[in-house]
């Protein structure tokens, strides 16, 4: 739809809903942890890895039950330029697979995000604090930006969870990475920016957004440069099955605030288990998106992919059969929307 008619022209009109929403189909970044340590092998015995099999399977699913028209699919900054960021190239042999992967999303017509996954970070040090420059992540956005140019469903995830940065770097940082892109070719696809404290959705607008706001692009504007937040709802931010931060659950002020400075977001992290205690707080998290659905274009939830059967927020489907969560909260209030 033109990318919703080039998102509602400037928040012109003011929607009633999310156009956006789906899964993160994890597993080509499961190793990677929040200081930029990357270690597979070492992760669940090296037993999970890219959703090669289950990721094509898994999206067909959430695509035809479900309607869902975005994917979020995670991986490893080392993965893509074979740990090598002196040479710095797109390694051909990874590519070819998660490429796989990329292709089977657009397969189902949905919008499929490339998501480094790297928290603003490369074994241990923070990109263009200390660590690789801004130029050397933007090198890598470029290849991926010049190889997925022509496909307007691509939506280009700068950075998964920036923490414990300075953020008038990191927007520089991030400058750089939205010229690269645009010079690439990739002139009209969204691009996302998280800023720090997690991309956490609730503090952006106190701790992120009036920073990121000076973000443009080549022409000097902002059309199409989306803020990616995240939320979860137990108190460790994401590690429980359980639901109890009420705080979480203050996407009305975050709403306000996108609106009062004209701009937009995408929750590319959204999460809880499966119990009811989750049920009954996400759900109505979900009814304020979609009332906020000028500012907010969607969500993805955390998650599916490559998981092992115990993992606390798995979302993958038993057959045809979705989780309580997905099936009693996500999949409904977004058909609802």
């Amino acid at each position: 739809m033109a990318l919703r008619s080039a998102l509602l022209a400037g928040l012109a009109v003011q929607a009633t809903a999310v156009w956006l929403a789906g899964v993160n189909i994890a597993g080509c970044d499961i190793g990677m942890n929040t200081t930029g340590y990357y270690d597979p092998e070492d992760s669940y015995n090296g037993e999970y890895g890219c959703p090669t099999t289950v990721g094509p399977t898994q999206m067909q699913h959430f695509a035809s039950v479900d309607s869902f028209n975005v994917f979020r699919l995670p991986v490893a900054w080392q993965s893509l330029v074979n740990n090598d960021l002196v040479t710095n190239e797109l390694d051909s042999t990874f590519m070819e697979e998660y490429d796989a992967i990329v292709q089977a999303c657009l397969d189902t017509g949905a919008h499929c995000i490339i998501d480094i996954h790297n928290y603003a970070r490369w074994w241990g040090e923070i990109v263009g604090q200390g660590g690789p420059s801004a130029d050397e992540l933007a090198a890598t956005w470029s290849q991926i930006a010049a190889k997925y140019a022509s496909e307007s469903n691509i939506i280009f995830g700068t950075m998964n969870e920036p923490h414990d940065l300075d953020i008038g770097t990191w927007a520089a940082t991030l400058q750089t990475v939205v010229y690269a892109i645009r010079d690439a070719g990739a002139t009209s696809q969204l691009i996302f920016l998280s800023g720090t404290n997690y991309a956490n959705a609730i503090s952006f607008p106190t701790d992120s957004g009036p920073t990121l706001q000076s973000i443009v692009n080549r022409d000097g504007t902002t059309t199409n440069l989306i803020f990616e937040l995240h939320q979860y709802f137990d108190s460790a931010g994401g590690i429980y099955t359980y639901c109890n931060d009420p705080e979480a659950t203050g996407f009305e002020t975050t709403g306000d605030y996108l609106r009062s400075i004209g701009r937009q977001a995408f929750v590319g992290e959204l999460g809880g288990g499966n119990g009811q205690d989750c049920i009954d707080i996400i759900c109505p998290v979900l009814d304020v998106l979609n009332d906020y659905g000028d500012v907010f274009l969607g969500w993805t939830s955390w998650a599916a992919g490559n998981w092992w059967p115990d993992y606390e927020l798995s979302e993958v489907p038993d057959g045809d059969t979705d989780v309580a969560i997905v099936s009693s909260c996500f999949a409904p209030k977004f058909a609802e929307s």
